[in-house]
């Protein structure tokens, strides 16, 4: 691996003008593959094998043209201080909405309050519904802009509007001040860790170029392949950070290598076979985590997952080939590492740095350093106790927009369960008495705790199905609206004689979660079995790639109680610009395990790589320790606050869930690389000693040898060399 690596460096090195030819054409390929490709539409929210779905697919077949993937719209209206919603007036004035929206395009149906008894007790609120032809994501501009009009319009007599439902739902915004702030602080740390503008400037430069290709092929796949926007996002969080810090490994090595005497391409070759080594197996790491994901068997995270993967691969090739060629071009303005004091100082004498004291410290310490670490990030995953998982609504939106407006305007006419009614769909094609069937399952659910309000059965043509709502009596991600989905799907669908399924967003909630559940188990095997076999092979070891393993469980748990902490128990809140709390995003638990895993062992094999490379090399296990954090703990912190800053350049998004995501993914990435591998890893292996090292006999020889620690180098370099060619000598 890392010869052939090796001669790739050189390579690009020498034909840079070449390899950034490709990098540059392949940009403008997917550029203009993106911006000529057709809007991405809709995405579809699928959740194959579950009875929330079933019911669904059924009600496309038995109810056709009813658009049942249609976006929805609910126009609330609210009476003024005194009055009443069937004064004559306000009356009027909501007739005169119902008719303007019904003028619309795209307009399916609109209901009257008045008709479908759609007024609160107390008359003070009254909402009429909208459904349109098409999903909410494919609904025209000018659709929606009818539909604030017909509020502004209502609004100006005097009434409260306000409009919840799907309708308005546009392309999540992600906080592009944050993301700015993000790649500034990068920008920062780079220049602080490699000396000057240029270097630092080269991996911002690739990761862009990476990020890009990456991001714009998926825009330009979008509609065929049915992505959506928080794909994309998804991408660009990863694909920037790892974009970042696989080719901050590799310069950094770069200068390291040029500190040692070597000739510019030389050094280029040797960074890309020991560095890039660590960067491919660093890759491999993140793209089985994000793979990985295809196994819980739902679409949207599929796609999520494999499109990340996608841009982690550029990512790495890009770092193995743009780099070493980017190198080419700065020549003498990347300096070798250490140049500026050497200077200062006249001497060449090795001065211990941080990382070489710390390590030291560790070493000294080790049984107190791991108690701590590990008794601390154990406190802090104390809330996953707690944890509730749900899917955000409009109950979790902040109160400054129409849709949490409209979801507290219907809680307080209506009551809370009202924002989420479950839909009832009873299959009686091989009933004997399909109308009897109905009956049956609508009586037996008005006798169920918790139920507000039953609808009489509506049939379909043929007269075999019928669907019944039923409004629950708490807010739809509470607890006892989860328990009545469960009531009604063992106790009533066991009684009647049809099949009889829950469907609705809320029944379709409960089904995800339970599904990603089921799947954690499965995944966490598949994907921590595919990186320990991985790691084995990369450090020759099993206690080695068994204590990673351990140290990212501790640390996602860790994350994971800390996202509790704040987005469902509201601490720092305020400071963090959560305005609800509320479940955790179903996803998050088995999404963090997935990202995380795949960036812990980035740290992992980074820094214990170089520690291997010099107990290969002879050190002693302690003094190996010691020399891996001389030589990368410096890059790895500044990798980690990289990481953290591009992360949480999008806890400034107004979507929820992104912001949710970049949250927990800063803090995992804090949590792993300062707590995990910075303390807890030297911990280990200083009370392991040379067993941290251990490998069976049988199991090394028949290991395949990659030749991570660049061994194969020593003789590549001199068959390499060319003594009529002229080079580049480095000035110390």
């Amino acid at each position: 691996m890392a010869t052939f690596l090796y001669k790739l460096g050189r390579l690009a090195f020498r034909r840079r003008h070449f390899v950034a030819l490709i990098w540059v054409a392949l940009l403008t390929l997917a550029g203009v593959g993106a911006a000529s490709a057709p809007a991405a539409g809709s995405t579809s929210f699928s959740i194959p094998g579950t009875e929330a779905q079933k019911a669904f697919d059924l009600l496309e077949q038995r109810f056709p043209g009813a658009s049942a993937d249609g976006a929805t719209g609910r126009m609330v209206f609210k009476a003024p201080e005194g009055e009443k919603m069937t004064d004559a007036a306000n009356k009027a004035t909501v007739a005169k909405t119902v008719k303007e929206l019904g003028d619309g395009s795209e307009v399916v149906s609109v209901t009257d309050p008045f008709t479908t008894n759609a007024v609160s007790k107390d008359g003070t609120v009254a909402y009429a519904s909208v459904r349109y032809d098409a999903p909410a994501m494919e609904l025209k501009d000018a659709t929606r802009d009818a539909l604030e009009k017909a509020a502004d319009e209502a609004r100006a007599t005097g009434l409260t509007v306000d409009v919840g439902g799907d309708a308005l739902q546009a392309a999540a915004e992600p906080g592009a001040v944050g993301e700015v702030i993000g790649l500034a602080i990068a920008a920062v740390v780079l220049v602080m860790t490699l000396g000057s503008l240029v270097a630092a400037g080269l991996p911002l430069l690739t990761a862009i170029i990476g990020v890009g290709i990456g991001v714009s092929t998926i825009t330009a796949l979008a509609k065929a392949l049915d992505l959506g926007d928080t794909t994309s996002t998804l991408a660009l969080m990863i694909g920037l950070a790892v974009g970042i810090d696989y080719a901050l490994f590799i310069v950094s090595r770069y200068r390291a290598e040029l500190a040692e005497g070597r000739d510019r391409e030389d050094a280029a070759g040797r960074a890309t076979g020991t560095a890039g080594s660590a960067v491919v197996f660093a890759g491999l790491t993140v793209v089985i985590a994000l793979a990985g994901l295809a196994v819980v068997n739902v679409p949207m995270l599929t796609k999520m997952g494999l499109a990340a993967a996608g841009t982690v691969v550029i990512a790495v090739l890009i770092a193995l080939t743009m780099i070493p060629a980017l190198l080419g071009y700065a020549g003498r303005k990347v300096r070798p590492a250490g140049e500026k004091r050497r200077k200062t100082t006249g001497t060449a004498l090795a001065k211990p740095n941080l990382g070489t004291r710390w390590a030291s410290f560790v070493i000294r310490r080790p049984a107190a350093v791991l108690l701590l670490g590990v008794v601390g990030l154990g406190a802090i995953a104390l809330p996953v106790n707690q944890l509730e998982l749900g899917l955000p609504d409009d109950g979790s939106q902040p109160t400054s927009t129409t849709q949490r407006r409209a979801y507290d305007l219907l809680s307080e006419g209506f009551g809370p369960g009202f924002n989420g009614p479950l839909m009832i769909v009873v299959d009686a094609k091989s009933s004997d008495d399909p109308k009897a069937a109905a009956t049956t399952v609508t009586d037996g659910i008005k006798g169920l705790k918790d139920v507000v309000t039953v609808t009489p059965a509506t049939f379909n043509k043929a007269g075999d199905t019928a669907t019944i709502t039923v409004v629950p009596d708490s807010k739809p991600s509470s607890t006892e609206t989860e328990d009545l989905v469960h009531n009604i799907r063992d106790d009533i669908a066991s009684k009647a004689d049809a099949d009889v399924l829950v469907t609705g967003t809320t029944a379709m909630n409960i089904d995800f979660s339970q599904k990603l559940s089921d799947a954690l188990i499965p995944y966490l095997a598949l994907v921590v079995g595919l990186a320990f076999l991985l790691l084995i092979v990369v450090f020759r070891s099993i206690l080695v790639p068994l204590k990673a393993a351990l140290g990212f469980l501790l640390s996602v748990l860790a994350a994971l109680g800390a996202v509790v902490a704040v987005f469902q128990w509201g601490w720092l809140g305020g400071v963090l610009g959560v305005e609800e709390t509320g479940p955790i995003m179903s996803m998050m638990p088995i999404f963090m395990v997935g990202v995380v895993f795949g960036l812990a062992m980035d740290y992992e094999v980074f820094l214990v790589t170089r520690m291997r490379e010099a107990y290969v090399h002879g050190e002693s296990a302690s003094q190996a320790i010691v020399t891996g954090f001389k030589h990368s703990a410096r890059v790895v912190i500044a990798a980690a606050v990289i990481m953290m800053a591009v992360f949480g350049g999008f806890i400034s998004s107004s979507e929820s869930m992104i912001k949710m995501i970049g949250f927990g993914l800063a803090i995992a990435v804090f949590f792993d690389a300062f707590i995990v591998r910075m303390a807890i890893v030297p911990a280990v292996l200083a009370l392991l000693g040379r067993r941290a090292w251990w490998l069976p006999k049988w199991l090394d020889r028949a290991l395949p040898n990659v030749d991570v620690e660049g061994e194969g180098l020593r003789t590549q370099a001199e068959k390499d060399a060319d003594p009529d060619e002229d080079r580049e000598l480095v000035r110390v």
